[in-house]
């Protein structure tokens, strides 16, 4: 029996990679979703050697895409990180990066038309009902390639994709602080329990017994750190409404520090992998943390004042730059916008193959679950 074939796009989208996906090309109901979406990842296998993946959770992520059903919006989006090593597809969180990539796949696909010069996509992102504006050259109808925005983690340079967030507050967990205080003790260690828009647990690292500024190979082989950091995040998992997390890939787990040069030092887990960088809305949720006066962020921070705010996370390769809009007052500041800069580039389109065995495999799977 010939393989099944599928409309595919690679796309680096910020410092991640992953593979798009018109929702009308993909297997109908969640198991056979999945199933293909594991078929052509190459998962679970270390190496995911017989599919797409990049064998790292940076490189083992979908987008799929539609056009919005929501009123004001121009496309929907659902992004699947895919397991490694396991047999595992997760639509809980959110994806900065992989974001950046919709408005360049969206034009490409002709779900939606360049306005000129400049485009600006509303985007939906199913997975927790986040809005984002993505703002970025268009020439002949298509996205923008060449440019000089730098994003650190990415070599060279390309065309600046701006994105705006619009409500991230609380987007996973249910509320920015899900147990209402910037600091809760776990394990403790002083935590702050907060999600814009990713859920972060963000602690400082002089806490565990680290600085905040070791190489990331060195935090990766760091068992004994990852052992206390997993512990608390799996006792932080219902306090943030999120229950077991122990087979999630949020929430996250952020160390900080005091800065070198930017505003905050951070090293970031995904949950059990050190990120070589930070992901967006990690970064945004960290910078977010910080701008919250008694939080172990706060403490550490170099912050700028004002209602608008530049804020430089540093992170193992370089620092990512986020801009908070801050309202309300000094003692109890309100969030009201985050933005940032990303890139994104589309590498190749053509068609994924999997083999039929494996949505064969998940229509058995799901009849014994109904039996």
């Amino acid at each position: 029996m010939s393989q099944i074939a599928v409309p595919c796009m690679l796309i680096r989208g910020g410092t991640s990679k992953g593979a798009y996906f018109l929702a009308e090309d993909l297997p109908v109901g969640t198991a056979a979703r999945d199933a293909f979406l594991l078929a052509v990842m190459g998962s679970p296998d270390k190496r995911q050697v017989d599919g797409l993946g990049g064998a790292h959770p940076l490189t083992s992520k979908v987008a799929i895409v539609s056009r919005s059903s929501e009123p004001g919006c121009d496309v929907d989006f659902l992004f699947a990180q895919v397991g490694v090593e396991t047999a595992s597809v997760d639509t809980t969180p959110n994806c900065g990066n992989i974001l950046a990539g919709i408005g360049p796949f969206a034009l490409a696909r002709g779900l939606v038309r360049a306005e000129g010069a400049s485009t600006t996509v509303r985007v939906r992102t199913l997975n927790t009902g986040t809005v984002a504006d993505l703002t970025m050259r268009t020439e002949a109808g298509q996205a923008g390639v060449e440019g000089d925005a730098r994003i650190d983690g990415v070599p060279g340079t390309s065309a600046p994709i701006d994105i705006s967030f619009l409500g991230t507050e609380g987007s996973v967990c249910g509320a920015l602080l899900p147990t209402g205080n910037p600091v809760d003790i776990i394990d403790g260690v002083e935590c702050t329990l907060i999600d814009n828009g990713m859920p972060v647990i963000v602690l400082r690292a002089v806490d565990v017994g680290r600085t905040g500024h070791e190489a990331r190979e060195v935090l990766q082989e760091d068992t004994e750190l990852k052992q206390r950091i997993e512990r608390i995040r799996l006792a932080a998992g219902p306090m943030m409404n999120l229950g077991d997390v122990a087979k999630m890939v949020v929430p996250k787990i952020a160390l900080v520090a005091r800065p070198v040069a930017g505003s905050i030092a951070t090293r970031s887990f995904i949950p059990h992998e050190c990120h070589a960088s930070i992901g967006v809305f990690a970064a945004v949720t960290v910078a977010t943390a910080a701008a919250l006066p008694g939080s172990p962020a706060a403490s550490v921070a170099a912050m700028p004042t004002g209602r608008e705010r530049a804020i430089s996370v540093e992170h193992p390769t370089g620092e990512f730059t986020v801009k908070l809009t801050v309202g309300g007052t000094t003692e109890r500041p309100v969030i009201e916008r985050a933005g940032l800069l990303r890139t994104a580039r589309i590498l190749m389109d053509g068609q994924a193959y999997v083999p039929p065995h494996a949505l064969a495999r998940s229509g058995d799977e799901a009849r014994s679950a109904a039996e």
